[in-house]
């Protein structure tokens, strides 16, 4: 066991290798492009243009941001608790829907209602694909407020 009190301080690897030399010289760098101006309508596309569109086609595309990523993880994790909402406010709902409507025409619409969250989530992501990301939010923030599970807000677990 070492006594050097900054040992907690440092990783494995950031001291310098002692036995590598640094680079004589300063880097070389690599040739910044010539700035490209828009070609007139009249004027042919040149080998500038190609050269632009396959260093377009290289670059990556910009990924999702954090705050996007946590966005929609709580996002998900509503729609997800909402399904189970309405499947247990559905169920503790059935003995009074058997008053109006028979079992067969009550459980298919309440397993829709199950699965609406789920559908508009998968809706909201797959139709807003390509799009800004302020329309995608917009688009599942409007799931959130119109499927709130009112079986379940207004019965709970227990049951009026």
């Amino acid at each position: 066991m070492t006594s050097d009190p900054d040992e907690a301080l440092r990783w494995d690897g950031d001291d310098p290798d002692p036995s590598s030399t640094p680079p004589s010289g300063p880097e070389p760098k690599e040739p910044s492009p010539a700035p490209e101006f828009a070609a007139s309508p009249e004027a042919p596309a040149g080998p500038t243009a190609a050269a632009a569109a396959v260093r377009d086609a290289d670059e990556e595309p910009a990924g999702i941001g954090n705050v996007a990523l946590v966005f929609y993880g709580i996002v998900g994790g509503a729609y997800l608790l909402f399904a189970v909402g309405w499947a247990v406010g559905g169920l503790r709902l059935r003995p009074r829907a058997s008053l109006l409507v028979a079992d067969w025409m009550y459980l298919p619409w309440m397993w829709l209602a199950v699965l609406a969250p789920v559908l508009w989530f998968a809706a909201a992501w797959v139709l807003t694909r390509g799009r800004a990301t302020w329309i995608r939010i917009v688009a599942l923030i409007a799931g959130v407020v119109l499927l709130v599970p009112w079986p379940f807000v207004m019965f709970g677990t227990v049951g009026a």
